[in-house]
């Protein structure tokens, strides 16, 4: 498993943003503007495709 360091930049006053790396976007099949669910597991930040 490859490890990506990603720093969190602030957007507008209470949202942070976090870019995922072109690899996992490519492999996962990420389009822009697609919907995903993000969650929080414990310590950690899930991020799953959104589905009806």
């Amino acid at each position: 498993m490859t490890k990506y360091i990603r720093k969190a930049t602030r957007v507008g006053k209470r949202s942070i943003s976090v870019v995922i790396p072109t690899e996992i976007v490519d492999e996962l099949k990420i389009k822009e503007r697609q919907k995903l669910v993000v969650r929080k597991t414990g310590s950690k930040i899930v991020i799953e495709d959104w589905k009806k």
